[in-house]
This record gives C-alpha cells, structure tokens and sequence, in this order.
C-alpha cells in the first residue's frame, strides 16, 4: 500500500516559458502519467481545457487557454521512447489530435490493463482503492474545466488523476506478466493510440431521440425542423445542446405542434426558455408542417450466412472470454468479429489479412476461430407442449 504523505502542490503551467520548462523535464522521463480536461458538459465548442502530467517526481498541469503554442508537446507525445499512462484514453486521444494535431506513440491505459484482467469496477477511484487504500473524490466529474482561475479543489482533484497512476500502471502490469496477459492488453494499447474519430451514431439527431419511432412522418419532419432550430441556438449561445431543450421538449413539440407562445409554458419549457427561444422554436414547427417528410435511414440488413457465421463466432467468444472471466470483446473485438463473419476466411493466410493488427490473438485464437466458422450452431432441443 502507498504511504500517504502531503502532497507537494502541482506545477501551473500558463507560459510558454514554462512550457519549455516542462519540456525539459518530461524528456528525461521513460514514462509519464497524462491526463485531460474538457468542457463538453458546458459549452457547444468543445475544447482540452486542461492536460495533466506527472512524473516520479511532479505533477503539472498545463493550461492550454493561456499557452498560444503548444505544438512543442508534439515531440513528447509522439516519442516512442516515452510511455504515456493513460486511464480510458479514447477520449484523451480524440481530444488532443482534433485540438492540436497529436498523435500518441508508446501508450499504456489502465482501465484497457484492468478489462484485461477481468476486474469489473473499472473506475480510477475503484482501482486505486482495490490497489492502495487510495480513495479520490470524483464530485467533480461534471465541472466546468473552462472556467478561469480554476479553484483550488478543481486544480487538486485534476493533479489526482494522475499523481497515482504510474504505480497504478506498475501494479498492473506486473499482474499482467503473472497472468500471460501482457501482449494481450499491448494489442489494445496500439489500438486505443489510434485516432479513429468521435463520430458516433451516423443518423441524424432526430433520428436519435428516444420515441421519434412513435411519430409519424410529418411529426419527425417538425422534430428534424426542431433539431436544427435548437443547433442553431446552442451554437450561438456556446451551450451543449442539451442545456438549451431537451430531447423530451423536443419531442413533445413536435407531437402536439403548438402554435402560439403561451402554449409552449404547458408543454414544459420554462419561462427563461419560452422568451430565449419561444419564436425559433414556433418558425421550426411551421418549416415542419411545409417542409418534404423526412426518411429514416434503413440499416441495411447482413445476409444470413454472414448472421450465422456472426452467431458461430460469438458463441466461441463468449466460451474463450468465460474462460478468462474478462468480457467478450477483451477476447476478439466485434469490429473484427464482424469483418471476420463479412469475409469469411478460408484458411490462415486470409485471417492473418484480417486480423494484421492482432497478431497475438490470431497465434492464440485462430485456429479456435476457423473451426467456429466451419462447426454449425447447435441447435436448441424442442420444448414439450404444456399439458
């Protein structure tokens, strides 16, 4: 267990002189703990707001709202021989290359170790609490990283994300090594370092909120219509969508139509909202009613070999990853699952295509996965009819 001894306070870096400082330090390092900030629960433009280092030695936190260049930390992140420890990492790396071009090379996350271990409580609190007796205050999860000065509990609660997390990574990956894991979860380290976008669900917003499938066609039209009125707003405003209306406004707009400004108080919206956003929220309705109807669009359906071949495969994976007790797609991703159900490899060499940034899985399991292709679904034996 850590000894628990005061903390020195964390450096505040808000110069380019101190960044160059900073630099310095970092450089000597053979592995760093780093961490990010945003403040996407607090404005519609989302930005890094914070970004977190710590060493042996130090924790700094680096202000990007006051450094007009940070572009010099392009050489730290992209230094292979400097490991970056990471706890849940995605959104870190989408973050830092959309806001400054920066890609990772050499990266260890401890939640990705953990998954791979098969713990359950995957939170940094839970497993520093489970390793060290540690225990973090996350009250401050929904804070808003945009604000300046930050307070003296924010800047605390930030330098605590990462002050542990090289033992944390020590600890894990000694466990790791025990466990013949290591190359597993290194696989996943190359994987997160990736960027591969935040784009998330491809439909359009209306099509995202719950109980549109509830509406006919002429009422999605009005909630698309509304949609874009509230994107508008939002925009203008730097608000995330929801702090403008919610989806449940929303949609009850779009269901009931109203067509005067007193009747948008009896659907729910307040007063502030009715006198911001009343007018916009009307126009959308009328643009709706007048508007060409809207389609959803159709997800197209696999073929029912590649459904059976898809069922083969997760079948094996739930067996393999029952075995490890870890979740299914620590054993094969569904992204690969499904590309290997799609193309339907005949041998080896056609899974090594496949599965090129997975070497490891594919010496462990690829035999295992060509045999489920080829092995039928067993099939579920017939129930007697009630007596």
């Amino acid at each position: 267990m850590l000894q628990e001894i005061a903390l020195k306070p964390p450096v505040w870096i808000d110069s380019q002189q101190a960044l160059r400082a900073l630099l310095d330090d970092l450089q000597q390092q053979p592995r760093i703990a780093v961490d990010t900030e945003a403040n996407s629960l607090h404005a519609y433009h989302e930005r890094v707001c914070l970004i977190q280092f710590s060493t042996p030695r130090a924790d700094y936190l680096v202000d990007p709202l006051s450094i007009a260049n940070l572009y010099p930390l392009e050489e730290i992140f992209a230094n292979p021989s400097i490991e970056k420890v990471f706890h849940a990492v995605d959104y870190d790396v989408y973050g830092l290359n959309r806001d400054y071009g920066f890609s990772i090379k050499n990266l260890f996350d401890t939640m990705i170790a953990a998954r791979t271990l098969g713990y359950t409580s995957l939170g940094l609190g839970n497993l520093l609490n489970e390793k060290f007796g540690i225990e973090l205050n996350k009250r401050f999860q929904k804070a808003d990283w945009g604000q300046r000065p930050l307070p003296e509990d924010l800047i605390d609660y930030a330098r605590l994300d990462t002050h542990y997390l090289l033992d944390l990574r020590d600890a894990l990956e000694a466990e790791l090594r025990q466990k013949g894991r290591w190359e597993l979860a290194h696989e996943d380290f190359l994987r997160a370092s990736q960027v591969n976008g935040h784009n998330g669900d491809p439909r359009e917003r209306w099509q995202r909120i719950s109980g549109q499938q509830d509406l006919n066609r002429r009422q999605q039209t009005i909630l698309h219509e509304l949609c874009l009125a509230r994107e508008r707003i939002a925009e203008k405003l730097d608000r995330p969508l929801f702090k403008v209306i919610s989806d449940r406004h929303l949609l009850a707009l779009a269901q009931q139509t109203p067509q005067k400004i007193s009747e948008l108080g009896e659907l729910g919206l307040s007063e502030r909202q009715v006198h911001r956003m009343g007018r916009a929220m009307l126009e959308a309705i009328q643009r709706g009613q007048n508007a060409p109807l809207v389609r959803a669009a159709e997800t197209e359906r696999m073929p029912d070999a590649v459904l059976n071949r898809l069922q083969r495969l997760k079948s094996w994976r739930k067996q393999a990853a029952e075995q490890l007790q870890v979740e299914s797609d620590v054993i094969l991703s569904r992204v690969t699952m499904q590309a290997i159900a799609e193309k339907n490899p005949r041998g080896e060499a056609e899974l090594a295509e496949i599965m090129r940034e997975s070497p490891w899985r594919l010496s462990r399991y690829g035999e295992d996965i060509l045999k489920a292709l080829r092995t039928p679904l067993a099939k579920k034996a017939p129930t007697e009819p009630e007596k």
